[in-house]
């Protein structure tokens, strides 16, 4: 008898029509001879509702400790209706809030991480052949405050719960059949992934793609789960999340993304010496803001230009305390752009494989698009462009690297 975990976000659980189908897929998981924990996020939608409430009578920042209480109430709601369902279908099922299972967090409100779980309460359940119905995205303190993970918080919890029980697999269920190769609404030629490794995942996730959170691949990535990202609603299999020597070869590019989430800030005219790099993030860093890309051209006449994204969720904060910055390193100017975007691509096969990048940038100067930064890693190449071109830029990338089936990268002579 296997341990499975289950996952199943707001999608897959937005009415009750889809809790009863959801109920109906973990009753046919167990009657196939398996032990099951269902991790489950709030009803689609009903975390904006809280969160909208929590702004209304707290303000644009409501009290961290309430506003946690607060939206952990929509992922209660769903346990509790998906327990109901699964025992009208004649299987017995418990329910439990991240505090009842056994989920300690530290004390970071709205983001915080997972410092242990007791997985004891659990196991009686899932050995006495119920169901455990478990509420994704948050937790408790050592004080016993109720916790929040940050959006997305579900899947992290379902993987760290498929650890403690040592689970075969963690199985995320979504509304797509997979992990594709790039966005099939924008390109229909885009398939789904039979495999793809942690790295690349991991990758895939930072520069885009929703399927998965980057915080839950590198837990995965750390404690061994196996992940299978699968549809809600077909029994075909989906995309199997492995470790890297697991991945037979195939394509050097597994995947082109594009992130809409993105703004440019520059700092002009700032002198080249020690420290003023710490005197620009450090501000930034203390705000809780994200910094991605960073380039600094080389100096001319003593002094340099800064140029970083960040989020756009961050942009106005970002360029206010930057210009505060700027005045105070006598940069000669601060400019933003809010209109950008960034285009990824992702593989394994880079690692061993000349000529990618080159070859990147030649296809997106032969559809005319202007590269503004490059960012790069072992397994990724990443550019900057304006937010217009992307559909053109993910559709002649996917072409190049993914459609055409090559084995090899084309390279300058």
């Amino acid at each position: 008898m296997g341990l499975i975990v289950q996952k199943y976000g707001g999608s897959s659980v937005g009415d009750l029509d889809l809790i009863r189908n959801v109920a109906r897929r973990v009753v046919e998981t167990v009657d196939a001879g398996n032990r099951v924990a269902v991790v489950v996020s709030a009803m689609g939608g009903e975390t904006d509702k809280l969160v909208a409430l929590a702004r209304k009578i707290g303000g644009e920042e409501p009290e961290p400790r309430e506003y946690d209480v607060l939206v952990s109430t929509g992922e209660q709601k769903t346990i509790a209706l998906l327990a109901m369902a699964i025992h009208r279908l004649g299987r017995a099922a418990v329910s439990f809030t991240g505090g009842q299972m056994g989920m300690r967090t530290d004390t970071s409100y709205g983001r915080a991480r997972i410092a242990s779980i007791d997985a004891q309460r659990i196991h009686r359940v899932l050995d006495d052949g119920a169901v455990a119905v478990i509420a994704g995205f948050q937790g408790i303190d050592e004080d016993g405050n109720i916790t929040t993970l940050g959006r997305g918080g579900s899947d992290t919890s379902a993987v760290a719960v498929a650890a403690a029980l040592d689970a075969e697999v963690c199985e995320i269920y979504t509304d797509v059949d997979g992990v594709f190769t790039t966005d099939p609404r924008m390109v229909p030629a885009a398939r789904k992934l039979d495999r793809v490794s942690y790295d690349e995942m991991i990758e895939m996730a930072s520069l885009g793609a929703k399927v998965l959170q980057t915080r839950a691949v590198r837990f995965a990535m750390r404690y061994g789960v196996l992940l299978h990202v699968r549809s809600s609603f077909k029994p075909d299999d989906g995309t199997w999340v492995v470790p890297e020597e697991d991945i037979m070869e195939g394509l050097f590019v597994s995947g082109v993304t594009y992130n809409r989430d993105e703004a440019k800030i520059r700092v002009r005219g700032v002198k080249d010496q020690p420290g003023i790099a710490t005197r620009i993030f450090s501000p930034l860093a203390n705000a809780g803001i994200v910094v991605d890309v960073i380039i600094q051209n080389l100096s001319q006449d003593g002094t340099t230009d800064v140029t970083f994204t960040v989020g756009r969720a961050d942009f106005r904060r970002a360029v206010e305390i930057t210009k505060r910055v700027g005045d105070e390193i006598g940069a000669a100017d601060v400019d933003a752009d809010d209109t950008i975007a960034k285009v990824s691509i992702v593989g394994l096969g880079m690692k061993d494989h000349a000529g990618v990048a080159s070859r990147m940038f030649q296809v997106l100067a032969e559809q005319g698009i202007n590269i503004q930064l490059i960012s790069t890693s072992e397994i990724k190449v990443s550019v900057v462009i304006d937010e217009h071109q992307i559909e053109p830029a993910v559709a002649a990338l996917h072409a190049a690297f993914v459609e055409s089936g090559a084995a090899e990268p084309r390279t300058e002579a």
